[in-house]
């Protein structure tokens, strides 16, 4: 990677504007929503606001440029100052921020859905800035990825939340307990289930980046 960031240093940059835009809108929707369903928790922790600076996570942002994917700190939300079922309303919270996603993607996509600019995911080995249409290709790539990503039905990610907010009361009361070991399984898929990892990302991911951009 290290030698990636060296030979190519404009893909390096645009991952980590992709990633700072994709990340903060995302954490952002998932404050909005709380904020829309009576929890005030976020506001008042400073986190509804589209300032980077306030959902950035210092490791993750130095993934962004180490690995190029990272993370940003997680939204507080308490489900008990949500309005109604506190399942279902914690699962629209946690849907919001992958929705957010795939409308950023599908924003992204429209110059080059019509023609404006060409889908670009080639990097000129030494340019130190990306142009705009690798870009907005990197937007819309890696807004897909963190939506399909995040939708993976493991803790912390929002997936097991929005599963739990779907399923019948009993069912998602079961599940909550698992919850906590989310984190251990999602870190042992990483590491040692790469392969597996990427059959469920980016299949998806690729399809729909070619329905957004037009590109088949």
């Amino acid at each position: 990677m290290f030698t990636e960031i060296l030979n190519f240093p404009a893909l390096a940059i645009g991952r980590v504007i992709a990633l700072v835009v994709a990340l903060t809108i995302h954490e952002f929707s998932h404050a909005f929503a709380a904020h829309q369903l009576g929890d005030t928790t976020a506001q008042r922790a400073g986190r509804m606001t589209l300032n980077p600076l306030a959902h950035l996570d210092p490791i993750g942002s130095l993934m962004m440029i180490v690995i190029g994917f990272g993370w940003a700190k997680p939204v507080p939300i308490n489900p008990f100052n949500l309005r109604g079922n506190k399942l279902r309303g914690m699962a629209i919270t946690a849907a919001a921020g992958p929705i957010s996603n795939i409308l950023q993607a599908f924003v992204f996509a429209l110059p080059i859905r019509f023609g404006l600019l060409d889908l670009d995911m080639s990097y000129t080995p030494g340019a130190i800035f990306p142009t705009l249409g690798e870009t907005l290709s990197l937007l819309v790539w890696i807004n897909l990825l963190l939506a399909v990503f995040n939708m993976i039905p493991l803790g912390p990610l929002d997936g097991l939340k929005v599963l739990m907010g779907i399923l019948p009361q009993d069912m998602a009361v079961r599940l909550e307990p698992l919850a906590q070991y989310g984190s251990l399984l999602l870190l042992m898929l990483m590491v040692w289930g790469g392969g597996l990892l990427g059959s469920l990302i980016y299949p998806p991911a690729i399809h729909m980046m070619g329905l957004l951009t037009g590109s088949w």
